[in-house]
């Protein structure tokens, strides 16, 4: 640990600390200080514990002294590169950022963590260290998508770590993901949907019909509203809040908006630049493709957030700039003070309680009848 950049990592009661991994993004260890600081001066109750080469990062934290107060660096010397596999990592990571910063966590020196590498080994890791959620199948990753909605946005969960999902699976997305969008976002009830290839009761597999069911009866314990069925269409509308699908499904649906986003951008630049008269128009909708590039910019909401596990882990964009890791530090610094992981999990425990209840209940119906 540099003691030349030390400080108290987890302050009085109202503070709130987030282990950060400094190496893993690919704009390089400068965007993520550079995020850190922004963080810090937009959020007094925050603190920051740093993970990464001393070697690399006190240079650059020498030329923030302001930051020297509230930032702590922790050497690690090694990185998780974006080739490395989880199982690799999992067998000889023990001495980089990655395990370091969630490590952090695990041993409460920290309330949350963000990491702008590799998906798969922050997962894989973060499962390790932090655990699962009793009852939990699998953690879910959720990422926020534009939307129409007050709040602008729309969350999706899971986009990817798990391809498959079965009815219970579907169930435990719901609930966590009306949870994380309720403390995000400050909304009471959120609704949810449940992605389907069509809105009418008959349509979907089997799973997916009767995951509707038990999303239905789970409502009430959950503090949601359940809309039924939403179409690929619906993920950016104002009728739901929380769409519910397997990772398979969300990962395709993310991807797909993407290069979506970025064909329209690019055809935009190309047709406004063909001409001189459509750079004049282009000039004149400046101020307004401005204002549509801002409500649509991921770096607002820049981070998908891993929920069923025993502690907010929040995965940045690769690719984020400092504008990135800040908000996606910011996203880590709101769910960690709003506590509503020990809710969730409650929650889920008595929704679990109420499923096995009903099919042990069938089973012995079904056995009466025999």
């Amino acid at each position: 640990m540099s003691d030349a950049h030390n400080s108290s990592a987890t302050g009085g009661t109202d503070t709130i600390t987030v282990s950060v991994d400094a190496m893993g993004g690919d704009q390089g260890p400068q965007a993520v200080v550079d995020g850190c600081e922004l963080s810090l001066a937009k959020n007094p109750e925050l603190k920051i514990l740093l993970h990464g080469d001393e070697a690399v990062l006190g240079p650059l934290l020498d030329r923030k002294p302001a930051l020297g107060g509230r930032l702590t660096l922790r050497h690690s010397p090694d990185t998780v590169k974006m080739d490395d596999k989880p199982a690799q990592v999992m067998r000889h990571g023990r001495q980089t950022s990655m395990w370091n910063a969630l490590g952090a966590q695990r041993e409460g020196a920290a309330q949350a963590t963000v990491s702008c590498g590799n998906t798969g080994a922050l997962m894989a890791v973060s499962m390790l260290q932090l655990r699962k959620l009793p009852g939990v199948h699998r953690p879910a990753i959720a990422c926020l998508w534009p939307s129409r909605g007050k709040t602008g946005f729309n969350t999706m969960l899971d986009v990817g770590a798990d391809v498959r999902a079965d009815e219970e699976s579907l169930l435990q997305y719901a609930m966590m993901g009306a949870a994380y969008y309720r403390n995000a976002f400050d909304v009471a009830r959120p609704r949810v949907g449940l992605l389907n290839v069509g809105t009418e009761e008959h349509k979907g597999r089997a799973e997916i019909k009767e995951a509707a069911l038990l999303i239905a009866q789970a409502a009430e314990i959950g503090q949601f509203e359940f809309v039924g069925f939403v179409e690929g269409g619906d993920i950016p509308s104002e009728r739901v809040d929380v769409i519910v699908t397997d990772g398979f499904t969300g990962n395709v649906a993310l991807k797909t908006g993407e290069g979506t986003a970025r064909l329209i951008s690019e055809l935009l630049r190309r047709e406004l630049t063909a001409t001189p008269w459509a750079k004049i128009a282009g000039l004149l909708a400046l101020g307004p493709m401005r204002r549509a590039k801002k409500r649509t910019d991921p770096s607002r909401v820049n981070g998908g957030v891993f929920l069923g596990l025993n502690g907010t882990v929040v995965k940045s964009h690769g690719s984020a700039d400092a504008t990135g890791v800040s908000s996606a530090i910011k996203l880590a610094f709101t769910l960690a003070r709003s506590g509503f992981q020990d809710r969730m999990s409650d929650r889920l425990s008595a929704v679990m309680d109420s499923v096995a209840g009903r099919q042990e209940a069938a089973a012995e119906n079904a056995g009466d009848t025999e």
